[in-house]
């Protein structure tokens, strides 16, 4: 059962996933080019990173699943590895729960992980607005075939069993005030969806980003007050 390389492993986290204890798995590579991303070397020269075998991490998690609640899989972009639902498999047989960092654009994918039970928890980064030029502009690509798998993926989990997050991060030059509205219509009657500011003063994908500071407080507040006049179940992160 062939795998997808790994390139980073985190034995312990409680900042992943909400409420559990969780240890995490980077994948190499991204369809997306978002600027501000500051998984630079995970994006763009993983071959310059060491591959962990599978075998020495399943070695850690069957010895630490009594205190373990599951696994993060993150990126990078998982979905764009064919092999992921195999690596999920692998996980789900330690009898660790799953849980998946997407940007969404892999439609087919995330369908079967949800319907071979492989995924326990989705978190959806939905990063602009869902029109052609915004989404362009915040993840680096012209995103014309991207926006009818993303909008597919939001569908499915709005309307499906499996649960999840929607988030976006709020970068300064790219994100407006009334981004947050058009993002809320697509995604009302959402479980959760969390606003998280953008860290600065960290390697970004273009150098520039580092430079930037996050938005204020204030402003951030005011993004929030936005989106819970649509979603309620809005939150800081």
């Amino acid at each position: 059962m062939k795998l997808p390389e790994i390139k980073g492993f985190m034995d312990f986290s409680l900042v992943d996933w909400d409420g559990k204890a969780s240890a995490v798995i980077f994948l190499p590579f991204c369809n997306f080019q978002c600027p501000f991303c500051y998984n630079t070397t995970l994006v763009l020269r993983p071959e310059t990173m060491q591959r962990i075998p599978y075998n020495e991490i399943a070695r850690y998690l069957s010895k630490n699943r009594s205190w373990l609640d599951g696994v993060a899989i993150t990126g990078g972009e998982p979905t764009i590895h064919k092999e992921l639902p195999n690596l999920c498999k692998r996980i789900k047989k330690l009898d660790l729960s799953v849980k998946l960092d997407t940007n969404g654009s892999n439609s087919a994918m995330m369908k079967k992980l949800i319907a071979q039970e492989f995924v326990d928890y989705v978190a959806l980064d939905v990063k602009a607005p869902l029109t052609l030029e915004r989404y362009s502009a915040v993840i680096g690509i012209n995103a014309e075939n991207l926006l009818p798998e993303i909008e597919e993926t939001i569908r499915m989990l709005l309307q499906g069993s499996v649960d999840y997050e929607f988030r976006t991060t709020l970068v300064p030059t790219l994100h407006r005030k009334e981004d947050i509205e058009e993002i809320c219509h697509k995604i009302i009657g959402c479980k959760k969806y969390f606003l998280q500011n953008f860290k600065g003063d960290v390697e970004t994908l273009d150098p520039k980003y580092m430079n930037f500071k996050p938005f204020s407080s204030t402003c951030i507040q005011e993004f929030l007050k936005d989106a819970r006049r649509l979603v309620p179940t809005a939150f800081l992160r």
